[in-house]
């Protein structure tokens, strides 16, 4: 049988030195029998398994449109094409290979190994009351000493901590591993599921998400690259159904709980928390110390800094800007990765999580205050049907 790795462990100088004609696979969904996956790629002798996809096709207990699916997942293997790999597939529970994939050879189907029946539904229908915490982080490069799978680990640690936090007001989906990333070309390793096909996507989960009646749902980001695109989800899910409560957050750790505690224990000046820097080190020597590699850490604080544009966590400065990454770092890292310490990655964990149940408070709060209004007939409310959203998914 082949041997499998991880590719969401590697970091991205070692993704760039595998053999482009390794197989390298995107699983949707967990439980598959590895020995058969082998067989089926004839054997080959190491296979990377890509992080998992948790919903979102068929089976999955929350369906999308084949579509809206299919377009995130083409841009994903369009970035590992794009790296130069040649075998690169989807694995799939889907009887027959209906995805419309790229190429149609991109897709393994093992439906007899699986599972036939459905997953349970995605969040279970009695989570209606709760804030659905939506966690997405991403696969992408984090200099020398770090993993690709560091904003999806961060992000998942803290979405867990705040629906354990409050278990009676909150509930997460399971994270999704993979965002967008427009400056994708500049390291190996990066994914991108590329702007628009992420806005539809998520889009299209709130909307399923609606129509089964959930109606407070929190899209909580690892990755800064999403955040942009997750404003215009927002933008558009609040239009479109108008009788929920729809948010999100810049990041995480950066909200007046995060940036206190940052303040107080941050040892590196303003530009050493970026990417790959002293706060996400420190995450990862607290969450995954065996995936940390201190002794090839770089620090890079030569972020071509203005007084209206500068790199730290917590960004400053009136102008918005997107300028190629090759202009700032040499090694992909933006910070002073090497005075992260396991200690800060515990206390900044916990102000995270303690800073997200303040919001998963306030999205209830917002919600029950702006629905009395409504049922009181608050300005326009009293000329309309006062009745919730009547969008449904073809």
């Amino acid at each position: 049988m082949s041997e499998f790795f991880d590719y969401g462990e590697l970091t991205w100088p070692e993704v760039a030195e595998l053999p482009r004609d390794i197989p390298l696979v995107i699983p949707l969904g967990e439980g598959w029998n590895k020995k058969i996956l082998s067989a089926a790629l004839s054997n080959p002798s190491r296979i990377g398994l890509l992080p998992i996809f948790p919903y979102g096709w068929h089976g999955s207990g929350l369906d999308l449109p084949e579509s809206i699916l299919t377009q995130y997942l083409n841009n994903l293997l369009l970035s590992l094409r794009e790296d130069g790999f040649i075998h690169i597939y989807v694995l799939t529970p889907e009887k027959e290979n209906t995805l419309q994939l790229s190429n149609p050879d991109f897709q393994i189907s093992l439906y007899n190994q699986w599972q036939a029946e459905a997953a349970p539904p995605l969040p279970p229908d009695n989570k209606k009351d709760k804030v659905i915490i939506i966690p997405i982080g991403h696969t992408e490069q984090h200099g020398f000493h770090l993993p690709l799978s560091v904003d999806t680990l961060i992000i998942d640690s803290i979405a867990k901590g705040t629906a354990e936090s409050a278990p009676t007001r909150a509930w997460a989906l399971p994270v999704m591993p993979y965002g967008v990333s427009t400056h994708r070309s500049s390291f190996a390793g990066t994914l991108n599921a590329g702007g628009r096909a992420f806005e539809d996507f998520f889009l299209s989960v709130i909307d399923v998400l609606v129509a089964r009646g959930f109606d407070r749902i929190y899209l909580m980001s690892g990755h800064g690259g999403n955040m942009s695109f997750l404003v215009n989800i927002v933008k558009y899910a609040g239009e479109r159904h108008r009788r929920i409560f729809c948010a999100t957050s810049f990041l995480h750790t950066s909200g007046p709980i995060g940036a206190a505690a940052l303040d107080k224990y941050r040892t590196s000046k303003i530009g050493g928390m970026g990417h790959a820097c002293e706060l996400e080190t420190s995450y990862m020597l607290h969450l995954r110390p065996d995936l940390c590699h201190m002794e090839r850490v770089v620090d890079e604080i030569n972020f071509v800094s203005t007084p209206s544009y500068y790199m730290d966590w917590i960004e400053g400065g009136s102008l918005i800007a997107n300028p190629p990454w090759d202009d700032d770092t040499e090694t992909g890292a933006y910070g002073a990765g090497s005075q992260g310490t396991a200690e800060k990655g515990r206390i900044w964990l916990e102000a995270a999580i303690a800073e997200k149940v303040t919001h998963v408070d306030e999205i209830h709060e917002q919600h029950k205050r702006r629905e009395a209004r409504r049922k009181a007939g608050f300005g326009l409310w009293a000329k309309s049907d006062n009745q919730p959203s009547k969008y449904s998914i073809d």
